[in-house]
Order: structure tokens, then C-alpha cells, then sequence
């Protein structure tokens, strides 16, 4: 895969809104596989409460049985508090811990229980930790694309919680489409400002959307020159926080297609890939 390019397959988000619970031993098969496709990072899983997403209680036990040694793939944990980070840092084959920071009060209470106000240190004790691990964190930029609370949001709102960001030390940040509300010239105006006003920080791309609004979203944060783009197989996922209708992840079928026609074509095995998709169909379906 080109070094500029970076694919992040989510299954993470993909699994945690379903109604069905996933047997742990086919969550682990599943992972294994995708580990063999060669994506930049598979957010594999999360650190938070079972309480909150009985989807994910068996974080520890998937980790656990998880080979990277024969792969580049790196793994990326959410958390969401100081005792799911302190569980990621401690796994040396975690190279991510990804945390859900929103620019909505409404939803950074919703989703991680804790105020903006109280997420902030959290950041920060969070960044801490990683250092001292050798981690990276990724933040993930909530309702980065508008906010269907009623509160205030504007391009400018986000550049002015990004700058915080970048003073804080984080170095790889997503804007998050948490609900799929994103309009096609905020996604470009936002990369392109943030891109040149930052240039050494790596700007991310998490889409939710429905199939229609999938390569329009694409092309508009590729024409403002994002890089490294979320995506899920067969394009299941969504926050069950947010709103009562979940909207899905952009689908890695519509990403790798819309790539190509960039004159992008990632280094992946598809042989492992349509394995991949069939273990999709048998787990999601």
C-alpha cells in the first residue's frame, strides 16, 4: 500500500450495534482473516463497558489470541475512560488506542458518559499513557460534520477544537461523520483548511452513510486531500448513541473501487479479501 495511503478496516464498528450477539471464536476467526488482507489498521475491537456495548465484553479474550507478527497490520482499540486505556497500553501487539472525543455536548455524554469539560484531562491522561507505552493515539472528531442536537456548529467550530488537539500533543485525528449528516462542501472545506493550516498531523476520514451518499462523501474529503479513510465490509456499523436509526460505515467495496479510480490501488491480497466478505455475509446477514 502507498505509504500516503492508509485503509482503516473497522469491525469494531461494524459488530458493536448489532442485536445479536457474535459468538467470541467467530469474532476471532474473522479478525484473523482480515489480518492476512494488508490494511493500514483494523479497529478490531474496545476497552469499555460490557454494561454499555455487550458487543465488545470479550475485547480482552479476542486480543489475546491475535497474531501481527506475520502482518503490517496494525491493531486500534477504543476506550472510552482511564481503566479501558490502562487495559489497551498493557497489550504490546495495540499499536492504537482510538478515543471518541465529540465536539456535542449532547453526545460526548451520550457516548462516553463524561462532559467535554471532563474529557478533556482524559485526553490528555490518555496521551500519557501511550507515550509511556509506545501507543498512538487517534482522536476520533465526534459529530465533526454538524450536530443534530440543536447545538451550534460550523467549519470554524471544528478548526477551533482541532487547534486544541494539535497543542495537546495528538498527532493522528478523524473527523467523524457520527450520524451521516455530512455535507458534501463542509467535508472539503474542512480537509482543505486543516491539511494546510497542519500539515504534519495525519487527518482521517470515518463516514457514515447511506449507499447513495458513499463516493460522493469520498471524493469530496479526497479532493480535500484526506488520505486515510474508515471504512467496513460490507458497510455495517454506526453509533448506537447517537440516534435511533443507525446509518452504516462507507463499505470497503465502495472505497477500493473509488480508489482505483484516483489511480489508486492498494496492495491487498484478494484472495483473503473475497474470504473475507464471505465470512462477512455469514457473521452480518
Amino acid at each position: 500500500m502507498p505509504e500516503h495511503l492508509q485503509l482503516v478496516e473497522c469491525p469494531r464498528d461494524a459488530m458493536q450495534g448489532l442485536s445479536k450477539q457474535i459468538p467470541t471464536a467467530d469474532k476471532i476467526a474473522y479478525l484473523k482473516q482480515l489480518l492476512q488482507i494488508g490494511f493500514h489498521t483494523l479497529d478490531f475491537g474496545s476497552f469499555v463497558s460490557p454494561k454499555a456495548v455487550p458487543q465488545m465484553a470479550d475485547t480482552a479474550e479476542v486480543v489475546d489470541t491475535l497474531d501481527t507478527s506475520g502482518t503490517d497490520t496494525q491493531l486500534l482499540a477504543i476506550v472510552a475512560n482511564k481503566r479501558g486505556a490502562e487495559m489497551a497500553v498493557s497489550y504490546e501487539k495495540i499499536t492504537y488506542l482510538g478515543y471518541p472525543f465529540s465536539i456535542s455536548e449532547t453526545f460526548q455524554r451520550r457516548n462516553t458518559r463524561k462532559s467535554i469539560a471532563e474529557s478533556i484531562p482524559l485526553v490528555q491522561e490518555i496521551l500519557g499513557l501511550c507515550e509511556k507505552h509506545r501507543k498512538e493515539l487517534v482522536l476520533y472528531l465526534s459529530m465533526g460534520f454538524g450536530n443534530p442536537y440543536g447545538e451550534r456548529w460550523s467549519p470554524e467550530i471544528v478548526e477551533e477544537w482541532a487547534q486544541k488537539m494539535v497543542g495537546w500533543g495528538v498527532r493522528i485525528i478523524s473527523l467523524a461523520d457520527t450520524v451521516g449528516n455530512a455535507k458534501i462542501e463542509d467535508i472539503r472545506l474542512l480537509f482543505q483548511r486543516l491539511l494546510v493550516a497542519y500539515p504534519h498531523i495525519q487527518w482521517g476520514a470515518h463516514f457514515h452513510a447511506s449507499p447513495e451518499e458513499r463516493v460522493p462523501k469520498l471524493k469530496a474529503a479526497w479532493e480535500g486531500g484526506c488520505r486515510r479513510f474508515d471504512s467496513a465490509l460490507l458497510g455495517f456499523g454506526g453509533c448506537p448513541f447517537a440516534e435511533d436509526k443507525l446509518v452504516g460505515n462507507i463499505a470497503t467495496e465502495s472505497l477500493l473501487p473509488f480508489l482505483a479510480e484516483q489511480g489508486e490501488s492498494p496492495r491487498l491480497d484478494q484472495q483473503a479479501l473475497q474470504k473475507a466478505i464471505s465470512m462477512a455475509n455469514d457473521i452480518f446477514l
